[in-house]
C-alpha cells in the first residue's frame, strides 16, 4: 500500500476519523486521499460545517488530498454513495481503500459483495420486495439468508458500516477498480449512536451535543486542532441553522408542488411517492414533521429525507423533463478541495479531469457542466442556511485549501 483512499463525510471530523488516518499511515500508506461529501450528506441534510472547515480538519490530521464527493452522490443511498467514492479514488490513483466495519473481514465482505451482484440474488430480492410492507433493507437480508442460510452474511449486512463496506466492495468489482480493501474495526460508539462513549463518539452524537451546548461540548471527542476550527467557525456563524434549513427546504417544496407536473420528475420516485409528497407538503410546517408524515416501514426516514432534499434542489431522475437538473451516473471529474502541496503532483496521473476550479471543470464537457451545476445548487442552499447566511455562487469561486 502506497496511496490509500478514504470515503467520508466528516460531519464533523472527530477522534475516530483521526485514528483512521493515523492507522493508514502506520500500516504503510505514504499518501492518503479523501473523497469528502460536498454540500450534502447521506442522511439527506446539509452538513453541520462547510467544506473549508472539514477539509482543513482532515488535512491537519494527516490527509494529503481531499476531493469533493459531489452533492447528488453524497445525498444518496449506500450503493450510489459507494460507487461515486470508489470512482473518485480509483481515478486519483489510490491502490487501497480503507474503511471502518463492524466485521473487518475482507474475505467475508467480498463474498457478500459477489453475492449481491449475482443474478440469483436479484431474483430473490424481487420476490422479497413483493412481500407486504417490507423495506429494502429487510428484503435484502431475507434474500441473502434464503440463498446462503446460516452463512452469517445476512447478519453481516444488518450493521450499518458492514452494509456500506459491502457496497464499496461491490463498486470495486463492478468498476474493475485497481483497489485493494483494508477494513478497520470501527472505534467506539456505533454509527448513529446518540450517546458519546468515553473516548469516541458518533458524528450524530456530536451534532446533537453541538446543538445543545455549542462546539465546546465536543472537546473530549475531537482533535485539538479541529476544536480550534470549530470554535472559529461557530464565532463566524458558519454552522448550519436547522430552522433556516427547514424553512428554506419547505419553501422550495411548496413552490414546486404548485408547478405543472409537481414532483413527478424528482429522482428516486416510485409507487406514487410524488403524490404522498404533494399531500404531505400541504400541511407540514417543519422538515421533521414532513419526514414524519412520509416515513413508513416501507419508506425509511433516511430515504424520505433524501427525496425531500432532491426535490428541493430540482435533482431529476433519468429522462427527467425540462426544469430538473440532470447529471451523470458517476462523477466525471476530480474536484480538489484541498491538499498538501507536496502531494499535488499526484494529480498529473489522474484518470479523470482534475483541478481545483469548479468553473474550469464545468467547461470540460457537457457531463462536467451538469455535475458542476448540481453541486453549485447544493452549495447555494447551504450558504443560505448558515447562522450567518452567505451569498450565492461560492462553489464557483472557493479557492482550494493548500498546506
Amino acid at each position: 500500500m502506497k496511496f490509500a483512499g478514504i470515503i467520508a463525510e466528516y460531519n464533523p471530523f472527530h477522534a475516530g476519523h483521526a485514528w483512521q488516518l493515523a492507522r493508514a499511515r502506520a500500516l504503510g500508506a505514504q499518501r492518503v486521499a479523501v473523497a469528502l461529501s460536498c454540500g450534502l450528506t447521506q442522511r439527506g441534510s446539509l452538513p453541520l460545517l462547510p467544506e473549508p472547515v472539514r477539509v482543513r480538519a482532515a488535512l491537519e490530521a494527516g490527509a494529503d488530498l481531499v476531493f469533493a464527493l459531489p452533492a447528488p452522490f453524497a445525498c444518496a443511498g449506500a450503493e450510489t454513495f459507494a460507487r461515486a467514492g470508489v470512482r473518485l479514488l480509483a481515478a486519483a490513483g489510490c491502490d487501497t481503500l480503507i474503511f471502518g466495519a463492524e466485521t473487518p473481514d475482507p474475505a467475508l465482505l467480498m463474498e457478500a459483495a459477489r453475492l449481491l451482484l449475482s443474478e440469483e440474488y436479484r431474483a430473490a430480492l424481487k420476490i422479497q420486495l413483493a412481500g407486504p410492507a417490507r423495506n429494502f433493507a429487510a428484503a435484502r437480508q431475507a434474500a441473502v439468508e434464503t440463498l446462503c442460510p446460516g452463512a452469517g452474511l445476512a447478519d453481516l449486512l444488518d450493521r450499518p458500516n458492514n452494509n456500506l463496506a459491502a457496497e464499496y466492495c461491490k463498486a470495486i468489482l463492478e468498476q474493475g477498480a485497481a483497489l485493494e480493501i483494508l477494513p478497520l474495526p470501527r472505534q467506539g460508539a456505533d454509527h448513529g449512536a446518540e450517546t458519546p462513549g468515553p473516548v469516541y463518539a458518533s458524528a450524530s452524537a456530536l451534532r446533537n451535543l453541538w446543538a445543545r451546548q455549542g462546539p465546546e461540548a465536543l472537546a473530549p471527542y475531537v482533535p485539538a486542532e479541529a476544536l480550534a476550527l470549530y470554535r472559529e467557525a461557530h464565532a463566524q456563524g458558519l454552522d448550519t441553522d436547522p430552522r433556516a434549513e427547514s424553512l428554506a427546504v419547505l419553501s422550495r417544496l411548496r413552490a414546486r408542488a404548485g408547478l405543472p407536473g409537481g414532483f413527478s420528475g424528482v429522482r428516486g420516485l416510485s409507487e406514487g411517492l410524488e403524490h404522498r409528497l404533494t399531500e404531505a407538503i400541504r400541511t407540514a410546517t417543519t422538515l421533521e414533521g414532513l419526514w414524519d408524515q412520509l416515513t413508513t416501514v416501507r419508506y425509511p426516514r433516511a430515504r424520505m429525507r433524501r427525496l425531500c432534499t432532491d426535490a428541493a434542489l430540482n435533482y431529476g431522475g433519468p429522462g427527467a423533463a425540462e426544469g430538473w437538473l440532470a447529471f451523470p451516473e458517476l462523477p466525471p471529474y476530480l474536484h480538489l478541495l484541498g491538499g498538501r502541496r507536496e502531494a499535488l503532483p499526484l494529480l498529473k496521473n489522474a484518470a479523470l479531469p482534475a483541478g481545483h476550479s469548479l468553473a474550469r471543470l464545468a467547461r470540460v464537457n457537457a457531463a462536467c457542466g451538469e455535475m458542476a451545476a448540481a453541486q453549485a445548487a447544493a452549495a447555494d442552499l447551504g450558504a443560505l442556511c448558515r447562522r450567518a447566511p452567505g451569498p450565492m455562487g461560492l462553489a464557483w469561486t472557493q479557492p482550494p485549501l493548500l498546506l
